[in-house]
């Protein structure tokens, strides 16, 4: 449990981290160029890739090149305006969308009590969104919580295909998807070149932090998952309960973030969803 412990904190820093920072879109591109260089560094290093450009399945590498960056930049927008409770759990809730997809585009029988689930699942969406009255919102900050919510759901379709590409380790694939949102972020930050006046040695450091935490995150859940191999759905439901319930924690005790009764519901009933969902892949209902 160890593994999945560590995975759990490292996702919920990432978080922490970005809330404490606060910084203008164009530093934050800076840190997700030095966060895709040391995943790619640690890919490299860990894993040992393969360098078979035949096997690739670039179909899926390069829209998660592109997608990758791109979220996490939105990610950051979102907690800096909606919090880290709402963030988390739109971020956790997406997992509705890969499944809805198995069904209506690879045609995968699903149960009643899944389907129930993921009807819970997108009702808990609609809550979360709920904006604070009491809180001098404009309407962007539930639309970035959406495409949170939205292009989380599609990387997770994306990676269960480039999963099934059996032709070539998953983790080799892994090294050039962050191969390829390094090269995106780098030229982003070279066309802005006056970004670079801003950047100083902190920035680095935070950087550097940045991909140890978000590449611990995505290493301790695949050690989590070989440990567990024969019973992937308790990485799946702990990863899931874990991160919202700690995230949930930080954001109102540490951050003083404020839930209106329509948010707290949605989120009893994201945890509710996820339930569902993990008994259904269980017991097969």
């Amino acid at each position: 449990m160890l593994y999945l412990l560590i995975s759990i904190l490292c996702s919920v820093s990432v978080g922490v981290f970005f809330k404490l920072l606060k910084k203008k879109s164009s530093v934050t591109v800076f840190l997700l160029v030095i966060n895709y260089l040391i995943a790619s560094l640690a890919t490299y290093v860990l894993f040992q890739p393969q360098f078979d450009f035949s096997k690739l399945n670039w179909n899926y590498i390069i829209p998660l090149s592109l997608l990758l960056p791109t979220v996490f930049w939105i990610l950051t927008i979102a907690i800096n305006q909606s919090g880290i409770v709402k963030t988390d759990i739109a971020q956790r809730i997406s997992l509705v969308i890969p499944i809805l997809c198995s069904y209506w585009l690879f045609k995968e029988e699903i149960s009643n009590f899944k389907l129930t689930g993921l009807i819970i699942g997108l009702i808990a969406v609609v809550f979360i969104l709920q904006k604070n009255s009491r809180m001098k919102t404009s309407g962007t900050f539930s639309f970035y919580l959406l495409l949170t919510f939205l292009g989380y759901g599609i990387i997770d379709v994306l990676f269960k295909q480039i999963a099934l590409h059996s032709q070539i380790p998953y983790t080799t694939s892994l090294f050039f998807i962050f191969i390829g949102a390094l090269l995106v972020t780098t030229i982003y930050l070279c066309i802005n070149q006056k970004t670079f006046k801003t950047i100083t040695i902190r920035h680095f450091i935070n950087g550097i932090i940045l991909g140890i935490l978000n590449f611990s995150n995505i290493y301790f859940y695949l050690k989590a998952h070989q440990y567990f191999k024969e019973n992937p759905t308790t990485v799946f439901a702990s990863m899931n309960f874990g991160v919202i319930i700690l995230g949930t924690l930080i954001g109102i005790v540490f951050f003083k973030e404020k839930l209106t009764k329509v948010n707290i519901i949605g989120l009893i009933l994201a945890l509710i969803a996820v339930a569902f969902i993990v008994i259904a892949q269980t017991k097969s209902i």
